[in-house]
This record gives C-alpha cells, structure tokens and sequence, in this order.
C-alpha cells in the first residue's frame, strides 16, 4: 500500500511501434513504490498515454529513466502524427493524489525536469502551476510551433528553457513538465471525413478562440476511420463538466449536419466526472458519490 500517492501522466510521442512503446512503458514495471494503471497508444496521434502513480521519489527515478529511453528510441526528424508535439516526451505532469500537495508535485516536476537536462541534454519549460512566467502557464503556448519550429523559437529570450540547453536536442526535442490538477482526455468523433469541419468545431469550443473556460481542443483526423475527430483536454472538469464538452460539440456540429458517432476517454479519468455525466443524463436529484456502492468497501 503506497502511504503517498503522486500521479503522472507522461505522453511520449510514438503510437505505432509498439515494441517501443514497450521499453518505454517497462521503466514502470517491477519498481518498488511505483505503479503503472494505465497506457494507451493511438496510431493516428502517433502517441501514447501512460498513467502511474507512486511514492514521489521512486516515481520521479521511473520517470527520469522512461524519458531517457524515449530519447533514445524517438526520432522526431522521422515523426508524423496528428497531435501536435514538441519532444519524444513531450508533456510530463504530475498531479497530486494522497497525502501530497501541488507545492510537492511541483518540487518533482522541478527535480525531473533538471535531471533530465543533466543527463539528456534535453531542455525542458515548466508549465501550468509550476510555470516560471505567466506566457508559460498554458502548455499549447510552449508547444506552439512544434519540435520543427523549436530551433527558431528558443533563440528568442522569452522562450529560454528552465533547464538544459537553449537549442531543442536535434532528436528529442523539448518537453514540458508542471504541476497541475486531474485532466480529462475526451475525444468526440464525428460521422464526417470532413477535418475543417472538426477544426471548426473546436475553435467554437476551446477557451482560446472565445469558447468554453478549462477546455482546449483541436480538430485532428483519423485515418484509419476515415473519420473527423474533435480531440479535447478538459483541465478541471469540475467548471466544464464532460457532459457540457459533449453537448457544445454536438450542437455546433449540426450546423454542418454532422452528427456525433462516438466518444472516447484516454487515459483514466475521476469517477467524480462520469457520476456528474450519469446524474445530468440521468435527471438524479440530490445524488452524493457516497451511494457508489464501490466508494463504501
């Protein structure tokens, strides 16, 4: 039983050759004070989701030691994918769970961001709590530009990394790292191969473009489906529920006559935000969590 629970949710950027995402994803196997939950990996994005939690130390050693096997299996030269990404781990958060704080969460982003800079020669930016700059809160603003526009964008003083060299690694790129609150990864599929239509969307929805508060959303296209999808990140669910996201990009899609043909959720997800879809849908007046029959074991 882990005394102190800290979550991470690293994304690196392969979704294809899944034997590398294997000796990637091992760094978390079998290590005392770590567990790996969860990881997912999407062919179309190119890249894979992995969910551990674990004691602070041991979890930043795994996560040290997965990036540095990321570094050398990824090529970002050779990387094609419809996620925007900036290095082979391209976005490391750590979120507290138990017995921890965002103030310890951010000292672990702190920690592994330099070590990796040590090590790795990658650079790395601080993002969302542990950002060292208002223009460095928001990770799409760092991202902006992807691995290939790196090279230009760091030359720049306000785009310095906080770690690791002022150039990305010529292979690994760049990554981010922070503190943050639970995220929900909500994808919304379209019934049309149209993707302006889904970029459409999700300029209406984002916050970015005018739309709705905690949610950032991109359209990307899925080419084994043959399908548009609206790809979103809702940073705090308990402001813009899932069952707000879903219903804004139902109804801007009818405008297109486009109708919504499925859903998906990457990665894991608080039950507290699919009991706030259930009672929505479901009309359930004065419902509390303390009636999931699983919360009272």
């Amino acid at each position: 039983m882990l005394n102190t629970i800290m979550e991470c949710v690293p994304n690196f950027s392969e979704g294809r050759d899944l034997s590398k995402v294997e000796k990637i994803v091992d760094a978390f196997r079998g290590k005392e004070g770590v567990k790996l939950l969860d990881y997912s990996s999407d062919k179309d994005h190119n890249r894979t989701v992995v969910t551990v939690i674990g004691e602070i130390d041991p979890l930043g050693d795994a996560v040290i030691e997965a990036i540095g096997i990321a570094a050398q299996l990824i090529d970002l030269t050779h990387h094609q994918g419809e996620h925007p990404r900036m290095g082979a781990a391209d976005v490391v958060p750590f979120i507290p769970l138990k017995n921890c704080t965002v103030q310890e969460a951010d000292a672990l982003a702190k920690r592994v961001g330099k070590e990796v800079a040590d090590r790795f020669h990658i650079p790395s930016f601080l993002y969302e709590k542990s950002a060292t700059a208002p223009h460095r809160e928001n990770l799409a603003a760092i991202r902006k530009g992807q691995f290939e526009g790196m090279f230009e964008k760091m030359k720049l003083p306000e785009w310095k990394p906080d770690f690791g060299p002022d150039a990305p690694h010529p292979t690994a790129g760049v990554f981010a790292v922070g503190a943050r609150m639970p995220l929900v990864a909500f994808n919304v599929n379209l019934d049309t191969p149209n993707l302006q239509i889904a970029k459409d969307i999700a300029a209406r929805v984002r916050h970015s473009s005018g739309g709705y508060a905690f949610i950032k959303a991109l359209g990307v296209m899925l080419e084994e489906r043959h399908i548009a999808q609206v790809s979103m990140n809702l940073t705090d669910y308990t402001h813009t529920a899932v069952y707000r996201a879903y219903e804004a990009v139902k109804m801007e899609a009818r405008r297109y006559g486009v109708n919504v043909m499925g859903t998906e959720i990457i990665g894991m997800v608080p039950m507290a935000a699919l009991i706030d879809c259930a009672e929505y849908y479901l009309q359930v007046e004065n419902f509390s969590l303390k009636q999931v029959l699983e919360n009272n074991f």
